[in-house]
This record gives structure tokens, sequence and C-alpha cells, in this order.
């Protein structure tokens, strides 16, 4: 009988589909971050896993782990090779958040193209409802849009993105050797011939082991250009963007993921109010958390009953149930 842990609040969904399940158990861990969890996993057969990070040091404490669960698609804050090395496996939900994720890509262009907390606040502030005559709000309509990702949430943005009238262009090196999706949206070569051509970037790729937009790629952009990040922190430095944001290089921007999450007290980013943010919520929509959830404990079931999908195992090596 295999012992589940599961690190972070689960939707009632997925609970559900544990409570069902007769020849289970497991532990139920609310609070996100890694101490909470780490006393238990010792004893955890497999590890359902929010947005904590998981270690080392905890991997080698857990002499039973045969799988862990990623509740998302993202893996970056696991360590990946201590799973490897101990052969457990780990696996991603695959295309449940991607619609999530371009939705919220796209209010973001809107809200920072329409300067949305600067609107909002000369309506509730005294005297501040003269902002309106500094004409600041811009239409996205006729604009380019670079899209730095052409995968399922990049191929969402461009089908929303034109139906706003945007010209959109897409920049990904993951597919530069592969056949280009057919479509209405034409490949990029060169990231520094999009950025000089956009005047919006969306990043929708995952992280490397350097940031790929830096200052180098602030001064070739447009002066006033809008850019949204719904991927991971690091991808784009963020001192880079402040200076460019105050200096009015980058117009606007639009941000749900950042650095260190939740970003430390002081973050200059906080106290732009040409930069839209949010706490990481762009796949946390009521009906995503729901298909995560379920997707999440489903891939534990399916991996101890050797059903498991071979594309949602991140280390297909160690992709089998003892």
């Amino acid at each position: 009988m295999p012992h589940i842990l599961v690190a972070g609040k689960l939707h009632p969904s997925g609970m559900a589909l544990l409570n069902s399940l007769p020849d289970v158990t497991f532990d139920y861990i609310e609070e996100v971050s890694e101490q909470s969890y780490a006393p238990l996993i010792g004893k955890a057969d497999a590890l359902v896993l929010r947005t904590q990070p998981l270690s080392a040091e905890t991997v080698a404490k857990a002499d039973r782990l045969r799988v862990v669960s990623r509740h998302g698609v993202g893996y970056d804050a696991v360590h990946l090779p201590s799973l490897i090395e101990r052969g457990i496996a780990l696996t991603i939900v695959g295309d449940v958040n991607s619609v999530s994720v371009a939705e919220h890509a796209m209010m973001l262009i809107l809200a920072a193209s329409k300067r949305a907390l600067r609107a909002d606040r000369s309506v509730r502030q005294p005297n501040e409802w003269g902002w309106r005559n500094n004409l600041e709000a811009e239409e996205i309509s006729g604009k380019n849009l670079l899209i730095v990702g052409f995968g399922r949430i990049g191929r969402h943005l461009a089908r929303m993105a034109s139906g706003f009238g945007m010209e959109v262009r897409a920049f990904d090196p993951y597919l530069q050797e592969q056949a280009w999706p057919e479509g209405p949206v034409s490949a990029v070569d060169a990231l520094r011939d999009g950025l000089s051509w956009a005047d919006v970037i969306s990043i929708n790729i995952p992280k490397a082991d350097q940031p790929l937009i830096g200052r180098a790629e602030f001064a070739v952009m447009r002066r006033g250009a809008i850019l949204v990040n719904t991927a991971r922190g690091g991808i784009v430095e963020e001192q880079a963007l402040v200076d460019a944001l105050r200096s009015g290089q980058v117009g606007a921007a639009g941000l749900d993921v950042f650095d260190r999450e939740p970003p430390a007290e002081g973050n200059s980013l906080v106290n732009l109010d040409q930069v839209i943010l949010s706490p990481h919520i762009a796949g946390l929509t009521r009906e995503c958390g729901e298909r995560m959830a379920v997707a999440s404990v489903r891939n534990v079931i399916d991996f101890f009953s050797g059903k498991i999908d071979p594309a949602l195992v991140v280390n297909r090596s160690a992709g089998k149930a003892a």
C-alpha cells in the first residue's frame, strides 16, 4: 500500500480522489514550505508537491520515495540530479494550465497598456481625476507583439492577441531546429531582431541558467515598450528591468513571477505604478487549480499501477514503480 505525502493545499477534488482510494494512505500538509513537509518525507512512497522547494538534503531523507508528482508543469525548485541519482521519478501534470496562463498574459498586456493602476488611483485619490488628460493609456490594436517561447501557452496567447488586432511574431530557440508550427505567426530567428521590432514582449519560455533579457536586450527595445512575464523569475534581470522602467526605455510591465517569491521587502518593482504585479497566479484559476490537483494525484496512481504516460515523466529512466 503506497503512502502519499501531499505537500501544499490541494483543491477539494484532488482530496476527494485521494479519499476514494481504498489501498492508499496519505499525510496532508497545507503549509507551503519545505520545512513543513520534510519531517514526514521518510515514510512517503510518493510526494505530491505544490510550489515549495525539494532540496537534495530532503531527498536524502526519503528512504522509500519512488515518485515526486509536481502540481504543475515547472520544476526549477526541485533538485532533479538527486532524484536521478536515487532513481526517483519526477512527473508533471501536462497541459492543464496553458489557457489560464495565456489569459493572464493577455490581461497583463491590456492592464499595462492602459496603465490600469494609475487609472484606478486617479479615481480613488482626491484631486487625481485630471490624470486622464495625460493620455498615457495606449491601444494594443495594430501593435507588434513578440512572444518569447512558442509552446502551448504562447500559441494560445497568439490567438487571443490576434483577436485584438495585434501583429504577432514569435521567438523560440527550442523550435528553431524543428518544423515551425503551421499558422499565421512567423518565426523570428534572432531575439534582438524581435525585440527591436516589438511594441509588446511576452515571456513564455522556460528558465535557463542565465537571464535571457538583461541590459543589452532592454537597450535594443523600442523606447516605451511593454514587457510581460508569466513564465519564471530569473528569465528577466530584475534590476535591469527596474532601471529600464525608471528611464522610460520600458514604458510599463506586467509581472506574475519574480526572482524571489514573495518579493523581498523593499523590492523596487512594488513602488512603480506603471507595473502590474500578481502573486504567481497565472495558472491558479479556479478551474485550473482543480485540474492540476486531480492530475497530480492521478499521476501517482498511474505510476504505481504502471500506467503513467511517459510524456509526463521528466526523468524517464526512473519512470517505473518498484
